[in-house]
C-alpha cells in the first residue's frame, strides 16, 4: 500500500508540471521542465499579495532561488518519505473536494430551482405518521396514509382527522395547517412534493427520513419580501414592569437621535442588543411568516426608507428601518441558496451525478462474478461473520471492479471495511449491506482517481496543487538547512558569537539571573532559610523537590521596562507587582550586567544572524549544484 502511494505521489509530481500543448518550457532546474504556465500563475498571485510589485527579473531571481530548494529537497528524498506522502495526498483530497461539487450545468439547477421557487408562497397543510422500524411497517403507515388520503379526497374534514391520527406535534397548535411556506424552509424531498402538488390538490403519501406524509396545497402567492434594519433593546424573558420602563427609556433616547439626524447604522452597531449590531442592525430580505408579530406587520407597513417609532415584542423594543420592498436578485440571495443546497441531499445528488459521470468518463465497469461469489458465501455462513470474511479471502482472487487504465481494486480492500460485529438481521439483509458498501467504495475509489485525472484536466487545481506540494518540501527542506541547524549547530553559534561580539553589545545593562516567587511570605522565608544550606550547582532543582507548585522560579535576561519583577527587584523601578498567586518573590540568583557575559545571554539575535550565514552559503550551494537553464524568449511572453 505504501509503495502504491509513493508511486501515485511521484507520478503526481511530475504530472503537475505536464500541461496542455503550446505551453512552453520557461527553465529547467535539476532536469525538471517548469513551464510558462506554472511561472505566470505564481508571478501574479504574488504581485497580488505584494503591496511594492517587484519587476520581473526580480521575482525570477526568487523563483529560481525557490525551485533550486524544491530540487534540493527531492534530491534528500523528501518527497518520498511516508509522513509526506499521507500529508500530501490529504492535501490532494481536501483541495480535490470543491472540483466535486463546482458550479456545474447540475447545481446550477438546483440554484436557479431554489431561486425560482423561494419568488412563490404556498400555503399547505400537512399530515404526518411514523416511519417505523421495520420495512414491513413502513409500508403499513404508506398504506395507511393512501386511506386517510381518499377518505379528505371523499370530503372527510382535514383538521379533524389531522387532529385524530397526526402524529406531526405542531398539529396541537396548528391543526395540520402549516400556513404558507417557501423553498429551503423544509428538506428538500418535502419541497419537491410541495411544489409539484397543484393548487388545490392533496399529494400522494411519500416518505422522507422522517416519517411518511401528505400535504394539500391550499393557495399559491407570489412573495413581496421586506430588506429591512434595526436596533433592539432586550428585556429578561419575564421582565418586571421597571425592567420594561428602564429598557423603554432607553429606546427612546436612541429614537430622539435618530429623529435628530442620526446615522442608523452607527447606532445599531453601538446600541443594538442583537447579533445583527455588527452588520449595522442588518436584517437583510425576509417575507411573512419569519418574523414576529407586531414586528413583520410593522415592518411590511412601512414606506421605504422610513424609520419606525419604538415598540415592543416578546424580546424586548425595537426600532425598525425599511430599506425597500420586493425580491432579491439571485447574486443577493445565492449565499443563503447556497447553504441551503449544502445542508442538505442536493449536495449528495450533485455529487452523485458527478460520480456517474466520472464512471461513464473513466470507463468504469462492476464485476458481477464477485457480487454473485459473495452472496453465495454469505447464504453458506448464514450470516455477515468472521467465517464469511475468511472464505471470501481465501477463495476469491477477482477484482470487485475495473476503472481507468487499467485500475481495479480487490476484494480484500471491501472485506477489511467490514464490520463483523454489526449486527443484520437476514441474508438478504447483509447481501444489500455488501452491495452498498461496493458502491461507497466505487465512489471513494473514483473520487480519488479523478482528484489525480484533475492534474490534467484543470489548470487552476494543478497550479493550487502544485503550489501546496513545492510549499510542504520548501517548508522541510529550509528547517533541515537553515532553521533547525542553526539551532542545533552550538559550535557554529559560539564561533560566530565570539567572532562578531561587538555586534551584539548592549545600549543599557541586562539583568541576568532567576526571580523566584513564592505563595506566600511563610514559603519564601523557609525558601531563603534553604538557600543557605543548600549547594549552588545544584539549588533550582533542589527547591523544586522540596516546593514543588508553591513556587515558580524564572530565568531571564532582560532589560530595564521588559519584566516588571525584574524592574523592581533589580532596577528598583515602580511599585511592587501584583502576580496572582504567588505575590512574594526574591532574585534567587544573578544580577544587573552591562554586556553579555556568554552567547547564551543573546542567543535569540546570535540565531537569527547565524541562520543568514546558512542560508547565504545554501543559496550558493544551490547555484552550483541546480544551475537555470531560463529561455529569454519565452521569458518575455510572460503577461
Amino acid at each position: 500500500m505504501k509503495a502504491k502511494l509513493l508511486i501515485s505521489s511521484l507520478l503526481l509530481g511530475t504530472a503537475i508540471l505536464a500541461i496542455a500543448k503550446g505551453d512552453p518550457v520557461l527553465m529547467t532546474i535539476n532536469g525538471k521542465d517548469i513551464k510558462l504556465s506554472e511561472f505566470e500563475y505564481l508571478y501574479h498571485k504574488n504581485n497580488q499579495q505584494q503591496i511594492e510589485k517587484e519587476t520581473l527579473d526580480q521575482y525570477v531571481e526568487r523563483f529560481v532561488l525557490y525551485k533550486q530548494k524544491v530540487a534540493d529537497a527531492e534530491a534528500a528524498g523528501i518527497d518520498t518519505t511516508s509522513s509526506f506522502v499521507k500529508e500530501f495526498n490529504g492535501y490532494q483530497k481536501d483541495l480535490a473536494e470543491p472540483y466535486m461539487t463546482e458550479d456545474t450545468t447540475y447545481r446550477w439547477h438546483f440554484v436557479n430551482e431554489a431561486y425560482e421557487r423561494s419568488k412563490k408562497e404556498i400555503d399547505i397543510d400537512h399530515f404526518m405518521l411514523p416511519l417505523g422500524n421495520s420495512q414491513a411497517e413502513i409500508d403499513a403507515n404508506i398504506a395507511r396514509m393512501d386511506s386517510i388520503r381518499n377518505c379528505i379526497l371523499a370530503g372527510e374534514n382535514w383538521e379533524t382527522l389531522a387532529e385524530q391520527y397526526s402524529s406531526d406535534p405542531s398539529k396541537q397548535r396548528n391543526h395540520g395547517h402549516y400556513g404558507f411556506i417557501t423553498a429551503n424552509m423544509f428538506p428538500y424531498g418535502f419541497e419537491n412534493e410541495v411544489y409539484n402538488t397543484p393548487e388545490g390538490q392533496v399529494s400522494k403519501p411519500f416518505q422522507t427520513p422522517y416519517g411518511i406524509h401528505m400535504i394539500r396545497v391550499n393557495k399559491t402567492r407570489e412573495r413581496n419580501d421586506v430588506h429591512a434594519k434595526h436596533i433592539l433593546k432586550l428585556f429578561p424573558q419575564n421582565a418586571t414592569e421597571e425592567q420594561k420602563a428602564k429598557c423603554k427609556a432607553q429606546i427612546d433616547s436612541i429614537y430622539a437621535l435618530l429623529k435628530a439626524g442620526a446615522n442608523f447604522e452607527e447606532l445599531a452597531k453601538a446600541e443594538s442588543q442583537d447579533g445583527t449590531a455588527r452588520r449595522g442592525g442588518d436584517l437583510g430580505w425576509f417575507g411573512r411568516g419569519r418574523m414576529v408579530q407586531p414586528f413583520e406587520d410593522i415592518a411590511f407597513d412601512l414606506a421605504d426608507g422610513a424609520i419606525s417609532e419604538p415598540f415592543e415584542t416578546r424580546f424586548g423594543y425595537h426600532i425598525v428601518k425599511k430599506e425597500g420592498h420586493g425580491y432579491p436578485s439571485l447574486a443577493e440571495a445565492r449565499q443563503g441558496i447556497d447553504a441551503a443546497i449544502g445542508r442538505d441531499e442536493r449536495t449528495a445528488l450533485i455529487v452523485e451525478r458527478r460520480l456517474n459521470d466520472m464512471k461513464a468518463k473513466y470507463n468504469f465497469r462492476d464485476n458481477p462474478e464477485v457480487e454473485n461469489y459473495l452472496n453465495k458465501a454469505l447464504e453458506a455462513t448464514g450470516s455477515l461473520d468472521s467465517t464469511f470474511i475468511a472464505q471470501s479471502i481465501k477463495g476469491c482472487n477477482m477484482p470487485l471492479f475495473t476503472y481507468g487504465k487499467k485500475e481495479s481494486v480487490p476484494v480484500k480492500a471491501l472485506l477489511s471495511q467490514l464490520n463483523t460485529k454489526m449486527p443484520i438481521p437476514t441474508v438478504d439483509a447483509a447481501k444489500k449491506f455488501i452491495k452498498s458498501r461496493i458502491d461507497a467504495l466505487a465512489d471513494t475509489k473514483l473520487a480519488e482517481y479523478h482528484a489525480r485525472e484533475l492534474v490534467n484536466s484543470n489548470p487552476e487545481y494543478r497550479n493550487l496543487l502544485g503550489e501546496y506540494r513545492d510549499g510542504m518540501l520548501l517548508f522541510e527542506i529550509s528547517n533541515r538547512r537553515v532553521w533547525k541547524a542553526a539551532g542545533k549547530d552550538t559550535v557554529g553559534l559560539e564561533q560566530y558569537f565570539e567572532q562578531n561580539r561587538a555586534k551584539y553589545n548592549w545600549d543599557e545593562p541586562h539583568f541576568k539571573g532567576i526571580i523566584l516567587s513564592a505563595k506566600n511570605d511563610t514559603i519564601l522565608n523557609l525558601v531563603k532559610a534553604d538557600i543557605a544550606t543548600m549547594a549552588a550547582d545544584t539549588l533550582t532543582d533542589a527547591l523544586h523537590n522540596k516546593y514543588g507548585s508553591d513556587i515558580r522560579m524564572e530565568r531571564m535576561v532582560v532589560k530595564k521596562g521588559e519584566n516588571p519583577y525584574a524592574d523592581y527587584l533589580a532596577f528598583h523601578e515602580g511599585n511592587k507587582p501584583e502576580r496572582k498567586g504567588y505575590n512574594e518573590f526574591m532574585i534567587l540568583e544573578g544580577g544587573v550586567i552591562s554586556q553579555p557575559e556568554e552567547m547564551a545571554d543573546v542567543r535569540g539575535a546570535v540565531t537569527s544572524d547565524y541562520q543568514d550565514v546558512l542560508e547565504q552559503q545554501w543559496k550558493e550551494e544551490l547555484a552550483k549544484k541546480y544551475p537555470a537553464k531560463i529561455n529569454k524568449k519565452v521569458l518575455k511572453q510572460v503577461k
